[in-house]
């Protein structure tokens, strides 16, 4: 297929492909990185061909991976390493140095490498994707989790390790020179280029950006960002070492500064703009013909990786991590696969002559088919493995040894809703009892005075019962989960059909679900949404007045519309039209107030703002 060597035409289908497969991987749940590789892939030469030279936009799209490492730097304070020094320092380093050792192994004598591509292949593979792997545990609501917690904390030290690694590639390119052709040794003009950005970061960068910021320019405030990083890359690669080595100090040395949040505000769109660039042409460089000439081998190559990786990273999350065995599996499986630096690193291992390109391609393809094997590998294990079984905390005696007392309210749940009803009813002395499933929440109530709560499930009838709720006047349902809700306010009424309920609505669904209990839903959002509202209509003009005659029109029409919608509530269809009669009916209205309070604003004042 013909391609296109312009510049306006190869932006136009970078961009296609990627709004095309990034949402289409997105929904298939392969993360927006698998998506980028899938792009690259598809506009390369390997299938379409659309963009002839993959490497003309080799050099821009470097300048994504630059500008990440620049947000690790800001991102690594020294205090928020300390914090997490255990984790970081501890599971990281022994995880990366055993994958190491694992896979330098196996490249040295299995594979017949020489000693310093061995290492840099055992390096390179030991990193994982920390966009890709933090991607998928944000999406699976599982960065909070222990195997969460602690991959983030791997993914860190890697993120650290990889900065020497690029750094060192260099030198172990030219192992046997000992000096550079201008005759200065490599390592003094590293150090000389290092220790210049720490010098000129400490005492030039604040000052600099003192000065930048009492301009009040935004785009030279980001302007200078962008010197300061392009800057430092372009130093160190003038002594012979990566650009990011240089980006990663110059964030480090403004982690602590007081500028390093409007740094990264302003850092942040060029580094996920370029970031995903780098990833289309890695894509574009995979060379997709070797799966079709030589598949045993690539399939046998990513299936090595993983494998090998698998059982260094579940011991190192057992052992030293402290995780149970389907935790550790979930890390090891989500870390298993390859890296966006080893990308990078092993491209500067081919420019440095450690191995060819073919070589290189292999690899390149291996890591791109182990990261796309990874999410598909998560979906499959979440199937056969079970969760590990919650061990709730079991409840003193005396939350579950309910007082013998005539309440004349019983609230179940004792959350945010719950703890400030119970308050008011305290406040007035109102003789109540309430009862929720969480042991923490009670001794929280508790710890702030003698509150009648007790350790009970709700939906258990004869818990209703010990609660008094057959001599109560009020049941009020103020847990956080509306299925909840809505199956104790069924049971309620069917057990006490003189009690009135009160229960805590979601939407409209669970509100129409409540009226078939004969509850009275309260939406929770509903009243706090009105005071917002009254508050804008304030700032835009309007009288007080004027804004609680237009809330109390708001209120009537809606609770009309609800009533309206809960008879037909059986037919989606119906219930739809109705929300849309209501809406203009409700824009009819405004407006005829609208017009009356102009009819009755003098013609020398100044009408309200139309809301």
């Amino acid at each position: 297929m013909e391609h296109t060597d312009s510049f306006l035409g190869s932006a136009v289908i970078f961009l296609l492909a990627a709004v095309f497969a990034v949402p289409l991987a997105k929904r298939l749940r392969l993360g927006a990185v698998m998506g980028y590789l899938l792009a690259g892939c598809l506009i390369g030469p390997s299938l379409l061909g659309l963009v002839g030279d993959p490497a003309s936009v080799g050099h821009i799209s470097e300048l994504g991976v630059v500008l990440l490492l620049f947000i690790i730097g800001l991102e690594l304070s020294p205090h928020r390493l300390w914090v997490m020094r255990r984790s970081v320092f501890g599971g990281g380093l022994l995880q990366v140095l055993l994958t190491c050792a694992v896979l330098g192994a196996v490249a040295r004598w299995g594979f017949d490498q020489h000693w310093n591509a061995a290492l840099v292949l055992g390096l390179g593979l030991a990193l994982s994707s920390t966009a890709f792997g933090l991607q998928l545990l944000a999406e699976n609501k599982q960065l909070t989790s222990p195997h969460g917690r602690l991959a983030f904390s791997i993914l860190l030290f890697q993120d650290i390790a990889a900065i020497p690694l690029i750094a060192v590639i260099p030198l172990l390119g030219d192992v046997h020179a000992s000096t550079a052709s201008d005759g200065l040794p490599p390592w003094l003009k590293v150090i000389g280029s290092v220790a210049l950005v720490v010098i000129g970061g400490r005492y030039l960068l604040r000052p600099v950006f003192r000065i930048v910021a009492k301009t009040g320019l935004p785009e030279v405030s980001t302007a200078t960002a962008l010197l300061v990083v392009a800057g430092t890359a372009w130093l160190m690669e003038l002594a012979g070492v990566s650009m990011a080595l240089g980006a990663f100090l110059a964030g480090l040395l403004l982690a602590d500064s007081e500028y390093r949040h409007e740094l990264e505000a302003q850092i942040q769109p060029f580094k996920g703009l370029l970031l995903g660039l780098f990833f289309i042409s890695v894509g574009m460089s995979a060379d997709l013909n070797l799966l079709v000439s030589e598949p045993l081998q690539i399939l046998g190559l990513t299936c090595l990786l993983i494998a090998l990786k698998l059982p260094v990273l579940y011991a190192v999350a057992c052992f030293n991590g402290g995780l149970n065995k389907r935790s550790g599996f979930q890390l090891g499986l989500l870390l298993a696969g390859g890296g966006e630096f080893a990308f990078v690193v092993f491209k500067l291992a081919q420019n440095q002559g450690l191995w060819d390109a073919a070589f290189n391609n292999r690899l390149v393809l291996c890591i791109t088919l182990s990261m796309a094997l990874t999410p598909l590998l998560l979906l499959a294990a979440g199937r056969w493995l079970k969760p590990d079984p919650v061990v709730a905390r079991k409840p003193p005696p005396e939350y579950e040894q309910i007082d013998d007392h005539k309440p004349r309210v019983v609230v179940a749940g004792m959350g945010r809703m719950g703890q400030i009803i119970t308050r008011i009813l305290r406040a007035q002395r109102v003789p109540f009892t309430a009862l929720d499933t969480s042991v923490d929440s009670i001794d929280l109530v508790r710890s702030l005075g003698s509150f009648p709560i007790y350790y009970g499930d709700p939906l258990r009838p004869e818990i209703l019962r010990a609660a008094g709720v057959a001599d109560a006047e009020f049941f009020i349902v103020a847990t956080d989960d509306p299925e909840i809700n809505i199956q104790t306010a069924r049971l309620v009424r069917e057990l006490f059909p003189h009690i009135k309920i009160i229960a805590r609505a979601r939407n409209r669904r669970h509100v129409f679900h409540l009226l078939d209990s004969n509850a009275m839903p309260v939406r929770e959002t509903f009243f706090s949404s009105m005071e917002m509202s009254r508050l804008v209509l304030l700032g835009l003009g309007l009288t007080e007045e004027q804004v609680q005659s237009r809330l109390r029109r708001f209120q009537r029409h809606d609770e009309n519309v609800l009533k309206q919608q809960y008879a037909v509530h059986g037919d989606q269809d119906a219930v739809m039209q109705s929300a849309r009669e209501a809406r203009a009916e409700l824009e009819t209205l405004f407006e005829g107030d609208l017009l009356e309070d102009r009819a009755a604003t003098p013609a020398t004042a100044t009408p309200p703002s139309a809301p």
